[in-house]
Order: structure tokens, then sequence, then C-alpha cells
């Protein structure tokens, strides 16, 4: 794929808080360029494969078809979403397994000092469990991306059983965010001509029945306003993408987060980063791989996204060159890490522990690009605040 980047922000005051400094607010005429990094520029490949900052340090704490150190869980295939939670003094980190049929979803319990102290299933015997989403009251909702797929939701923590979620409606689903604000929760949804939904539950914290709606608005539209509409059958039968006149389509929903008034979401169909400002009910284009800006940009593939306690969009690559990229407050993207030897894999998962500290991630398919050599890390250093 050629690397091709154009970065606008086109969303004002809602966004800024979200990114949490004056500097969004000031920038959002502007459009962002590939800069240096403010972590540096990535050093040569440490022993596991990963080019980093100076200063910051990975490890392996997990492989497909192993056993996850000092515990009895023997690691999923092909981990792809995840997500963090705080627990007690350490954290748990959970993610989703995107195979057929066993699917399911994985946790590692860490404490205070980052040890690994349990590992254990919280999710079995779904299908092609991809990204998901936490919520505000501590759980984990696994999408499955097939047709007719199903949300769940699952307890990070290993007590309670996992329970599906139909009436968040059934589709090719990809990722989804919590939006407390408003009481909704937004997906994504993984096809050519996918949609972009929010689920309105009767009572906030019951995702048991609620009302599903899509969002309206012309195909070729990249800012303004929008509208959202009730899908009559969240059941997908005919499909949820269908059922609504002038639903907008969305090439390849993925990666999905809210933060503050925004919710960011991306398109891997035509690489774009979008924002939908929830306060205005407005969207606008963020990125667009096919506008070029002079030079080398640093960002392609683009897929799963995060944001790190201090303002910035961690941007994971499906393929492209196995980065992970950062856009700053100050409209600067640059890579943050690189993995190495997994040509054919793609990054998946991103999440921040609740302090901010440690970034956690997987290569779907390690070096041998298979969905059973999975690698899952942990990256750790001087992430800003």
């Amino acid at each position: 794929m050629e690397r091709r980047d154009f970065l606008r922000v086109g969303v004002v005051g809602a966004a800024a808080a979200a990114f949490g400094g004056a500097s969004w607010h000031d920038a959002f005429a502007a459009t962002a360029q590939p800069g240096p990094s403010p972590y540096g520029p990535l050093q040569a490949a440490d022993a596991n494969g990963v080019s980093l900052p100076s200063n910051f340090t990975s490890r392996i704490i997990a492989r497909s078809g192993q056993r996850v150190a000092s515990t009895s869980y023997t690691w999923h295939s092909a981990p792809d979403g995840g997500a963090c939670f705080a627990d007690g003094t350490g954290w748990i980190y959970t993610s989703n397994s995107e195979v057929p049929l066993v699917g399911g979803v994985g946790s590692v319990k860490f404490d205070a000092g980052g040890n690994i102290v349990d590992a254990y299933r919280t999710l079995n015997f779904t299908s092609v469990n991809c990204a998901g989403g936490a919520t505000p009251w501590n759980t984990w909702l696994s999408c499955e991306e097939i047709d007719r797929g199903y949300v769940y939701e699952t307890d990070p923590f290993g007590v309670k059983a996992a329970i599906r979620r139909p009436a968040m409606g059934r589709f090719k689903h990809e990722a989804c965010a919590a939006d407390p604000e408003r009481k909704v929760i937004y997906l994504t949804e993984d096809v050519p001509d996918g949609c972009f939904y929010r689920f309105i539950p009767n009572t906030w914290g019951d995702l048991s029945a609620g009302r599903l709606e899509v969002l309206i608005g012309t195909d070729s539209q990249t800012s303004g306003p929008v509208t959202w509409k009730q899908v009559p059958d969240p059941d997908g039968s005919p499909a949820t993408r269908g059922q609504v006149a002038g639903a907008k389509r969305f090439n390849g929903g993925e990666g999905c987060y809210y933060a503050a008034g925004v919710c960011w979401f991306t398109t891997k169909g035509d690489n774009r980063v979008w924002a939908y400002d929830a306060a205005n009910s407005s969207i606008s284009l963020t990125y667009d791989d096919s506008l070029v800006s002079p030079g080398t940009p640093p960002l392609t593939g683009v897929d799963n996204v995060t944001r790190s306690s201090a303002g910035d969009l961690f941007v994971a690559e499906d393929g492209g060159n196995m980065e992970i990229c950062l856009i700053t407050s100050n409209l600067v993207v640059a890579p943050f890490l690189r993995v190495n030897g997994h040509d054919g894999s793609e990054i998946t998962g991103p999440a921040f522990s609740p302090d901010g500290k440690r970034l956690y991630f997987s290569s779907q398919r390690g070096t041998s690009n298979s969905v059973f050599a999975g690698v899952t890390f942990e990256v750790t250093g001087p992430f800003r605040s």
C-alpha cells in the first residue's frame, strides 16, 4: 500500500477537551503533518523485535498456545481488541480472540508492581471476536465480526458469566465505545458499505433493552451536521445497514474510542480517521489517506485506536509498517513503535494501564503469519501525562 497521509482536524471545542490541551483548540484550522515524535526517533529493535524511543522497554506477556507465566491459562489464538481495567492496586488486560467457533475472551491480571498473578478465560465458544469496548461499569463488550454477529458483555474479573446482548444489534461488529454523558454506546460495522450506530439503553448500565439507531448523512459527506434514525429490526434480518433510508456508508469500520464529547473511529477501506462531535451531532474527517501531503507519511492501514492520559491518539496499523503511530495535541503525526519481522500480521488491542504508564498490544499472527502465533506485548516508559 502506498503511504499517503493528510490530517485535518475539524471538531471544535469538544474535541479540544477530548485531547486535554489548548493547543488542539488553537490548531483546528491547521493541517497536521508528519514531524518529530515528542518521544524522539525509534531506536534499533530490542530483543523482542520492537523498535521504541529511548528510555522505553518492551516485554512479551503472552504467546498464543502457550501458558501465561505463573498461571495455568493457555493464551488464546489471534489476540485482537483489548482494554485495561483497574483491579485494586493492580489491573487487568482483557483481549479478544479473532478465530471462528471458539473465539472468546481472555484476561491477564497484574499486581501493583506489574507482575502477572493470574490469567483466565471470560468468554467461550463465540466466533471471530474482533474488537469491542469498555463500559463505565467495568465490563468488556466483545464483538463478533461475522454476519449477524452479537455483542457479548463480559466480566474482565472472571466472576460473572458473560451475557449476550442482542438488543445492541446483529451485524458484522467491530468496535464500540461508551459515551457516559449522553448514555449511549457507539458501534462500528466492518463491511465496505457499513454504518455507524449508537445504542441507547432503556436504563444506563443495563444493556438488555434499548434502541439501536444508525447515523444519517450522505455517502460523500466528510464534515457537518448529521442525524440519527432508529433501526426497526436490530435482529439483522434484513441487514441492519439496509433498513433505514439515508444511512451514511462507511468503508470498513474499525477502531472506536470516546473521550470528552468526541467519538473517534477508523475506516480501513479508505484509510480514514473520523471524529463524531456528540455535543453538536456533527462529523469531521481527521485523517484521509487519499489526500497526499509532502514528505513520507508515517501512518497507514488505520485500525484500532486508543488515547493516552496526555490526550494523544495512538493508532495501530493493520499491515503498513506494523507500527503504532501517535497524533499529538499540536498536530504532529509520528511513529511511536514498530514491530519488526511480523510482516504478515497486524497490530491489535492497544490499551493503556489505568495509571497510563504501560501500553499493551498484540501482533495478531506473529512472525509466521498464523493465528496460532500471536504475541502480546507490554511497553513501559515515560509516557506523557
